[in-house]
């Protein structure tokens, strides 16, 4: 994962745990740090240290997808918003695999990637959506 491509909110895996990025830095080294937080833990760790979040079936349901179309070759979800779909190729060469907005193919695996993408779109993050993942998650 490349920390530039990282961005204020954004969630990220820190030792199996999910945090959300408060803050990224550079210290004297020119090496990059990221401050993390989640509702029981606040952090500053290597940017090195943290992994991208796969999409996967359970995260696009949790973003506000619904399930809407299954076959042996591809599953599609899509968003409220008519334009946003998102495909899972069952392919093993995952041709088609990924996000679809006005019908443009934009390969997203992360969910960082999908944050970003959604502010670009909209002006705004998916923060309404995440906290209730986070509480959800604290339920469970």
């Amino acid at each position: 994962m490349n920390v530039t491509d990282l961005k204020i909110k954004n969630l990220v895996d820190y030792k199996g745990q999910i945090f959300t990025i408060t803050e990224i830095f550079q210290n004297e080294k020119n090496e990059y740090s990221v401050k993390i937080e989640n509702d029981y833990r606040h952090l500053a760790v290597p940017a090195d240290s943290i992994q991208p979040i796969t999409i996967n079936e359970d995260w696009l349901e949790k973003l506000g997808f619904t399930r809407t179309y299954s076959s042996d070759h591809r599953i599609r979800y899509e968003r409220p918003e008519s334009f946003i779909k998102y495909d899972i190729d069952l392919n093993s060469k995952k041709i088609v695999e990924g996000l679809k907005i006005y019908g443009n193919s934009i390969r997203c695996k992360y969910i960082h990637e999908f944050q970003n993408i959604f502010s670009s779109l909209f002006g705004r993050d998916t923060e309404t959506t995440l906290k209730n993942i986070f509480k959800n998650e604290a339920v469970a």
